[in-house]
Order: structure tokens, then C-alpha cells, then sequence
């Protein structure tokens, strides 16, 4: 099989709602989808990269940049047989994990279209769904948080994750316990407290959590470690793994007992699934942290959340939690019993509106 042509567009959608973190509070999604062509047929791959350095280095920016100056020389017009032959070459380019996931996503895609096999049947996943959640933002105030919060219960989730930051954290958890003491619960961080504010977490381990998730610095290991020896409630990485080799590095010391696998951060499908083989060897369980994609990114999160160490709900809600028209069809719809059905079709099992995708974008680049 020979990459005839590449395509890269820049799009962006506005959000149902306003999505506030520690960051910041966004209205809108900036982000890159790419597709890969060969002998007529495409797949299609969704960068996670923010408009801004705030979650990430990369950006849709550097993103864009990575790709068309490096990753697609690499692919273009090459013979693959399958998705690792590519996954080798990128080895020379450092870092930039989500540029590198995009591209080599959508080959999956396209391996999977031109074989007649879905992604969930690549990877050998047997689940038919998987257990999902719902993360929800900063609020205003108390009041407009909880009224959020029941607006999901009654939509079927039966798994919730908070945003938290200094002075939202301990009363904000506490009330949602009060009012719902048998929810799964749990927060998220996003790397803003240090080992200095330790009284928060341990005010927080009262609260029955079922983690706590990357409270300090966005590339720390060493002082999770020294957090968890403390804590009853597990702690969670997600900014500090970026690979097979962070996530070796975070076992050896104890520094989580739980793991979120985002495939846009650990570098693509390939890394992912590696990480769920070492957490599995290690009695580590992992769940599949989502990045806000639409319906091309939330397929390889679904497909790849169906393997079994997968133990806790991921972040990878209905497609109308974050978009009102997706770019991709068919949307995801969350069942009764809070999942979402693994795709069944080929490759990612999702197919792109051209229509919704030309309303979407803001500018493209063809190659061939």
C-alpha cells in the first residue's frame, strides 16, 4: 500500500457549553484533522493540540508545523504493510506526541479500511461498549455546578469528574458528595497545587474519590511518589506520561496507582496500547482520558477504552456533550447503563461529513 496524497485542515467548533479548567475557560475548540489517501481510499486522524501552550507544549500551531515539515515527508508517497513500519521512522522526531498521533492514526484508519477490519478488531479489544463518564468544568458558583452536575445524572452518566483549583476544591467536593453520596467521583488537577498544599489532599481523601487525578507539576513523577505514600485516595497521571518509557519510569516508584492513557499524549494507537500491556504485567489499572475530540478522535478512544485493563469509566462522553453538529458520523449516543457501543465498522468506524467538515475549517494544505 502507497500514500498517493496527505490532507491537512485546521478547524474549529464551538462548544454546547463553556469548558473552564485551571487553565482557563474556553467557548470554542481550535484543532487539526488530517487524511491519508492510498489507491482511493481514506483514513482519517484528529490532532488534540490546543490553540494555546497550556495543557501541552504542542499547539495547533506546532502541530501543523511538525507535520508538514516533517511527519508527512516521512509517509508521503512510502509503501506501508502496516501501521509500525511509519511508527519507526517517526522515532527520529522528538517529542511532539500529538502530531505524531494524528498521522498515525489515520493510518490505522486506513490500514483498517483497506483490510476490511475495524480498530477495535486490530487491537484484538472483545468488549462490544465501555463504561464512560462525564468531566465537568469550573463553574461560577456552587449552585450552577451541581444544577450541571444533576443534568448528567439524569442523562444516564454515572460517573463524574470534577475540574478542580486552589479555592475551588475541598467545599466544592464536599457538596457534591452531600447531595450525592453513592456517585463515582472523582478530580482533576491539572498539575495546579504542590507538594506544599498536602492538607487539601488529605481533606480530599475523606471523600471516598475514586482518584485524584495529576494534582502537581506537569512533568513530575518523583514528588506523585512522594504524595501517594500519603494518601489513601490513588493518585492518577495524565500530563506526566508521555510515553511507554514515563509510564515505566512512574511504576518503578510507586508514583500513581492508576494511569490515564490519552492517546494524543502518549504519541498515537501504538504507544497506547503499549502502555495498557505494561499496566496490565504490573496490576496497574488505566482509563481513557478524552481531549474534548470530535466523533474521529472519541472512535479511537472508544475502540481502544474496549481492551481489558481499561477498568475505570473513561472521559470519552456522548457526542453531544461537547458539539452540536460533529464533523463525523455516525455520533455516539451514551446507553442506559452509562457506555458507549465500540464501533463495529471499518477502520475507526466512523465516516466524515464533507459538508459539516467545510463549515468547519478555517484553511487546509493538500499534498501529493
Amino acid at each position: 500500500m502507497r500514500i498517493d496524497c496527505i490532507e491537512m485542515h485546521h478547524l474549529e467548533l464551538p462548544y454546547v457549553n463553556p469548558f473552564e479548567t485551571s487553565f482557563g475557560r474556553e467557548t470554542k475548540r481550535e484543532f487539526i484533522v488530517l487524511s491519508v489517501t492510498s489507491d482511493g481510499v481514506t483514513g482519517w486522524g484528529e490532532c488534540v493540540a490546543g490553540s494555546g501552550p497550556w495543557y501541552s507544549y504542542e499547539t495547533v500551531g506546532t502541530a501543523w508545523n511538525i507535520m508538514e515539515k516533517h511527519l508527512i515527508p516521512l509517509t508521503l508517497f512510502e509503501k506501508i504493510d502496516k501501521v509500525e513500519d511509519i511508527v519507526k521512522r517517526f522515532d527520529r522526531v522528538r517529542g511532539h506526541p500529538m502530531a505524531r498521533a494524528c498521522v498515525e492514526n489515520a493510518l490505522w484508519d486506513l490500514v483498517g479500511r483497506s483490510q476490511g477490519l475495524s480498530l477495535a478488531e486490530m487491537l484484538s479489544a472483545k468488549r462490544d461498549s465501555v463504561s464512560v463518564g462525564v468531566s465537568v468544568g469550573i463553574e461560577k458558583n456552587i449552585g450552577l455546578l451541581l444544577a450541571r452536575i444533576e443534568q448528567h445524572i439524569d442523562e444516564g452518566y454515572t460517573r463524574v469528574k470534577l475540574k478542580i483549583k486552589p479555592g475551588w476544591d475541598v467545599d466544592v467536593v464536599k457538596n457534591v458528595r452531600e447531595k450525592w453520596p453513592d456517585l463515582a467521583l472523582q478530580v482533576d488537577a491539572n498539575s495546579a497545587y504542590s507538594l506544599a498544599d498536602i492538607d487539601i489532599f488529605l481533606n480530599l481523601d475523606q471523600f471516598d474519590l475514586l482518584l485524584i487525578e495529576q494534582p502537581l507539576h506537569h512533568d513530575d513523577i518523583v514528588n506523585h511518589a512522594e504524595l501517594q505514600k500519603q494518601l489513601i485516595t490513588p493518585v492518577c497521571l495524565d500530563e506526566s506520561i508521555h510515553s511507554v518509557e514515563h509510564a515505566r519510569w512512574a511504576l518503578s516508584i510507586d508514583a500513581c496507582r492508576i494511569i490515564n492513557i490519552k492517546v494524543g499524549r502518549v504519541g498515537g494507537i501504538t504507544a497506547a496500547s503499549q502502555i495498557h500491556d505494561l499496566c496490565a504485567d504490573s496490576g496497574i489499572p488505566v482509563w481513557c482520558g478524552g481531549m474534548l475530540e470530535s466523533n474521529i478522535g472519541r472512535a479511537v478512544n472508544v475502540a481502544l477504552a474496549a481492551l481489558p485493563n481499561f477498568k475505570l469509566p473513561g472521559d470519552i462522553s456522548a457526542s453531544d456533550r461537547y458539539y452540536h453538529q460533529d464533523i463525523a458520523l455516525p455520533n455516539f449516543v451514551l446507553n442506559r447503563d452509562s457506555t458507549l457501543d465500540v464501533p463495529s465498522d471499518i477502520g475507526v468506524g466512523v465516516v466524515v461529513d464533507q459538508d459539516r467538515l467545510d463549515h468547519a475549517r478555517i484553511s487546509s494544505k493538500f499534498f501529493s
